[in-house]
Parts: C-alpha cells; sequence; structure tokens
C-alpha cells in the first residue's frame, strides 16, 4: 500500500493561499453576525486586501486610517519597548476588527500593528465604518460587545504572563492561532513565538520539544503541526477556556 506523507507546512500554505482571495467579506465573523440589512450598509466600502507576514499595517503614533475585518489571517498588537524587545498586547483574527478602538478618539495607533499569518481581510476606511456604525444601533451595539470583549480578553492576559508557566501559555497561544486560521500547519518560528510569549528563543525550543515529545505538536522547517488540539487543551491553562466563554457569552458565534 502506498503511503502519501503528509504536507509540509509551506506545501499547506500554498494550497491555502489559492483560497484566500475568492474568500467573501463574510469569511470574517463579526461580519457575518449581521443581519443582511445591516451588512448590506456596509458591503460597498469594503475592499479585499491580502496582507504578507511580517508587514506593519501601523505602528505606534501613526494615524489610523483604515479598520481590518480578517479573514485567515491574524494579526499581532505588540508594544515595542525602548530597548527595541516587545511583547504581544492583543491579537486579532476572523473573530474580530482590528484598528477601529485605536481610532476612536486619538486617531493614533497606540503599539504596532504586525502581520503574523499571511492571508486575506476586508478593510474600510475609519471615517466610513463610523458614519455606517451611527446609522446602525446593530453594528454598533456588536462592535461595543467586541471591545467589551478585547478589554477582558487583555485583562486576562495580564493575569496570565503574570503567574502561568510558560508551557501553558505557549499551548494557548498556539490554540488561539489555530482556531483563527483552522488549519493544523502553523507558520510559527521559535524566535516568533519567544517574541510574542516575551521570553528567551532558547525557553521555547525547549517548550516546543517537549510538546512534541508528548505528541502535541509536531515541528517542521519553519513552523509546526498541531497533531493533538484535545492534549494542547488539556495542558493550556485556564485562559483560554476563559476567553473562549467571553466570546460565547457577548458574541456568540463569533469565535472559531
Amino acid at each position: 500500500m502506498t503511503m502519501t506523507a503528509p504536507p509540509t507546512t509551506n506545501e499547506a500554505a500554498a494550497k491555502h493561499t489559492a483560497q484566500r482571495m475568492t474568500a467573501g467579506h463574510r469569511a470574517n465573523r463579526l461580519l457575518a453576525a449581521l443581519e443582511p440589512e445591516d451588512f448590506a450598509g456596509l458591503e460597498p466600502h469594503l475592499e479585499l486586501v491580502e496582507l504578507t507576514r511580517g508587514q506593519v499595517l501601523y505602528d505606534t503614533g501613526e494615524a489610523v486610517s483604515h479598520a481590518y475585518f480578517p479573514h485567515d489571517t491574524v494579526v499581532s498588537l505588540v508594544n515595542v519597548l525602548e530597548a527595541g524587545n516587545s511583547v504581544e498586547v492583543a491579537v486579532f483574527g476572523r473573530e474580530g476588527v482590528l484598528g477601529l478602538l485605536s481610532a476612536l478618539v486619538t486617531h493614533e495607533a497606540f503599539g504596532r500593528y504586525v502581520v503574523q499569518m499571511p492571508g486575506t481581510a476586508s478593510r474600510i476606511s475609519v471615517e466610513r465604518l463610523n458614519e455606517v456604525r451611527n446609522a446602525s444601533p446593530a453594528l454598533r451595539r456588536l462592535i461595543m460587545n467586541y471591545g467589551e470583549v478585547l478589554l477582558a480578553q487583555t485583562f486576562q492576559r495580564v493575569t496570565c504572563n503574570a503567574v502561568h508557566r510558560i508551557e501553558a501559555r505557549c499551548c494557548r497561544w498556539i490554540l488561539r492561532i489555530h482556531d483563527r486560521v483552522g488549519r493544523d500547519s502553523l507558520p510559527l518560528t521559535h524566535e516568533f513565538l519567544a517574541k510574542m510569549l516575551g521570553v528567551q528563543r532558547s525557553t521555547v525550543s525547549g517548550v516546543t520539544r517537549s510538546l512534541q515529545t508528548v505528541g502535541l505538536i509536531r515541528q517542521s522547517r519553519g513552523g509546526i503541526i498541531v497533531t493533538d488540539r484535545a492534549g494542547l487543551k488539556g495542558a493550556a491553562c485556564e485562559c483560554y477556556g476563559r476567553i473562549r466563554r467571553l466570546y460565547d457569552r457577548l458574541l456568540p458565534g463569533t469565535y472559531p
């Protein structure tokens, strides 16, 4: 019997690329949660864009001109310190919108928005989005609920970083990305994971080696492959489940 080798991270990503630009705006789950009549007010102003890995959408202090509703891309908001090191503050995927909350008052980004995972997003000017939101109670309520979830999620992450072990935090982080991209092959390098978790690269290397040893992930060239999602959930800290329940309560159906 001929055995077919599992796809590498690069092969899986290349296959997924073919589906990206055909995704509709409602591949974003916040947009999909809107009733057709409410979405109709937004649709003419949405632009489909492709984002590349490492692309900086906004840097600290820059004017925020557009909001992005991710489809299969994942974007991190990171705080860059004077010494040059950075720590992830928030993450945005197909369950949310980025850039809007920063633009409510100052219209300036309070951190760096950097693309973690390439993919597509629906983009709309902040000015136009505010016009539509002011005319649509349903959209206004949806964005307010999302803002509350984002604040609560940040609150939980601060607690997590202070008290939970790096192994559990790493499992939580991998699960978050897995939820947002919907595939097992994740182009996550040790260096990148270390930056997002705020630890040394050698620390991440030891953690991922341990996770592979117990069969939760498999490391490949340039990334990792999730092989036991249930096992990762069992090894993650309580914060993963708490954040999922927040979405279920305030934004039902939007979290993958």
